[in-house]
């Protein structure tokens, strides 16, 4: 209801001038045509100069580390919250009408749609339900369905590819987007293609599917990966090595992005013709290069490294993204989580027995994450055979080598890369062994002495570029996959000042606990050698004039807000971190002592849809199994 305007003398004389021309409307005004009543003049709403984040309550499963509470939507009709609960494969159903205080009211579950089946995500718009429901088989084909808010009726569902992993509305609400990753079986035997689904809900009981998939792009893997496009599984076409993994919108609902997180890259698709239109290449982040430090090392006795590693990059590898509008351009704003693929690894099979002298089977899985310092042991990898030695990487040789032009300021020597190996240096740091090493012109790779002598009777692998996972930031492109901006080192260096403060009253310093792991207690620096923070959801939120990124840190925990109005400036403008306990390690049963651990999906609820009035962020927290509400307390 809108407020009474005061009495003032400028009100006076517009109501009595507001009451003549209603009268002249009534007895004709001179003219037959009755005149329009006057359009309410539009709600703006104030743009804040800043905003600070503070926690009013939450809904805990009382699960640990069982992935209940992941992603979240909400529906402002019904003031009901949805938030996905892959511990039941299901969504749980909250009424958010007192955000201090979330009551569970219900559930919706997908094995009524799908036998065996689980929720991967869900997405609301203007009273609809969609969630993407994952087949008991992972690679088989799974479905969405969709579902009445206010009273959870099942009101339809249609066939979608194999794991849908995300799904979300086009602004009009006619179309829903599904991104089906495809994954491969667990033993790699069974790789199904990644796709993304476009899905007309205009009539939700007859939801009708097209699917954007990357066939065209069959055949065109050299190219691909000339561009810088990862395309690296046993045996890839590219339709199946590419995996659909998030999805945004641009504003007029014409053009969908879509992150392939494996692969380093971003997919265009046209909506309307359901067709890829292209695939962006990222590149990769110089971590030798000033402004793009990181820490690589989770064994340095607490103490905190942030520096440049000449011969280091960071793969970009978004997980979460979102889209906006400046000036008539759309601009992409990526969550720079990272990932490796690790097929098969709890299958004794693939590494090999080693009392049998039985080799790893390359047929049961695939794993490409290895240590540096194992990577590049002078004496080879056969010390790491039947532990932890990739047997497609045993096929490509006996040992990889450092190239001493680009790592002898870490003591790299031709045949030894001496104290780079070390745990202080970059020997603790997680990289992929697929790529960086020296490759002859038809790509296969260029073979060296133990001596670090080149020859084609060689055993030696040449890495001269190393690539670890994730950019430890968050990044803003343009509709073409151009960087814009990134945040650089920004996230660990600020984690690691004296600014920044943990604990839902912000008493404990960052640095105490800087690059801990969300489910360990005494942990500090112990993800340095892994993702460091692990930038993994984000979500936007439009207040007056200033448009704010709320991104989730997965590993360290917390959510970072920024302000991005000016897509090439953005700044930060708060951070925080309800987890109280540090120290401690978390289990089920200090979970509400110890706070949220590890956010995985958020959601933005503006002060027009939220039931208190004023602007809320919602976050699910996977590993503590909570779902948060944070209250925008906005600075004028």
């Amino acid at each position: 209801m809108h407020a009474l305007l005061p009495r003032t003398p400028h009100t006076r004389l517009l109501t009595v001038s507001l009451l003549m021309s209603a009268v002249l409307a009534a007895c004709g005004g001179g003219s037959d045509t009755p005149a329009p009543a006057p359009a309410p003049a539009p709600v703006v709403e104030a743009t804040p100069a800043s905003l600070t984040l503070e926690k009013i309550g939450g809904y805990s499963t009382g699960q640990y580390k069982v992935s209940a509470a992941e992603i979240p939507a909400f529906d402002a009709a019904s003031k009901r919250l949805f938030v996905v609960n892959a511990l039941l494969g299901a969504v749980d159903v909250l009424d958010l009408s007192n955000p201090a205080a979330p009551v569970k009211i219900n559930v919706l579950d997908a094995t009524t749609v799908l036998a065996g089946a689980s929720i991967n995500s869900v997405a609301v718009h203007n009273g609809i339900v969609a969630v993407a429901i994952q087949a008991a088989v992972k690679t088989d084909n799974g479905r969405m369905a969709l579902y009445r808010a206010s009273d959870l009726t099942l009101l339809g569902s249609v066939a979608v590819g194999a794991l849908p992993d995300m799904l979300t509305f086009t602004p009009d609400g006619n179309t829903v987007l599904v991104a089906n990753e495809g994954e491969p079986s667990d033993d790699y035997q069974i790789d199904p293609e990644g796709s993304v689904s476009i899905i007309d809900v205009r009539n939700p009981a007859a939801p009708v599917e097209r699917k954007a998939t990357f066939t065209a792009f069959n055949g065109q893997e050299a190219a691909l990966r000339a561009k810088g496009v990862r395309i690296y599984g046993p045996n890839p076409t590219a339709a199946k090595d590419l995996e659909p993994e998030y999805i945004a919108v641009s504003a007029d609902g014409t053009t969908a992005w879509v992150t392939l997180q494996e692969n380093n890259a971003l997919a265009k698709v046209n909506i309307a013709t359901a067709t890829v239109t292209d695939i962006l290449p990222l590149g990769y982040k110089d971590h030798g290069a000033t402004g793009n430090e990181i820490d690589v090392s989770d064994t340095e006795n607490g103490a905190i490294n942030i520096r440049t590693w000449p011969g280091v990059y960071g793969m970009y590898q978004p997980d979460a993204m979102a889209s906006y509008s400046v000036d008539g351009k759309t601009y992409l704003v990526t969550a720079n989580e990272g990932d490796a693929r690790a097929w098969g690894e709890s299958d004794p099979l693939y590494w090999g027995n080693k009392t049998t002298s039985t080799p790893g089977d390359a047929s049961k899985g695939f794993v490409e994450e290895f240590r540096v310092k194992h990577l590049i042991n002078r004496n080879g990898w056969s010390g790491r055979e039947y532990d932890d030695l990739p047997p497609q990487l045993k096929a490509l040789g006996a040992g990889g080598l450092l190239d001493p032009v680009t790592f002898g300021y870490c003591g790299a020597v031709a045949g030894n890369p001496n104290g780079c190996r070390a745990d202080n240096q970059l020997g603790r740091l997680n990289i992929t062994w697929t790529m960086g090493y020296r490759t002859n012109p038809d790509g296969s790779p260029m073979m060296f002495t133990p001596a670090g002598v080149q020859s084609p009777t060689g055993d030696r692998l040449m890495y001269d570029k190393l690539y670890s996972y994730g950019a430890r930031s968050f990044s803003i492109w343009d509709a073409n996959g151009g960087l814009v901006w990134d945040s650089g080192a920004e996230i660990e260096k600020f984690l690691a000042s004296p600014e920044c403060m943990l604990g839902s009253t912000r008493n404990i310093p960052c640095a105490t606990w800087f690059n801990s792991g969300h489910d360990k207690g005494g942990n500090l620096d112990g993800r340095s050698s892994a993702k460091g923070p692990e930038p993994e959801g984000v979500a936007l939120g439009k207040i007056g004039n200033k448009t704010f990124a709320f991104i989730g840190l997965e590993r360290m925990g917390g959510v970072l807000v920024y302000d991005i109005t000016t897509p090439t400036a953005p700044k930060r403008v708060d951070y925080l971190n309800t987890r109280n306990e540090w120290a401690t390690q978390p289990d089920a049963t200090n979970l509400a002592t110890v706070g949220d651990l590890g956010p995985e999906g958020l959601v933005f609820i503006s002060a027009a849809n939220s039931p208190n009035g004023k602007p809320l962020l919602v976050v699910g927290n996977e590993v503590s199994g909570s779902t948060s509400v944070l209250q925008l307390n906005l600075k004028y």
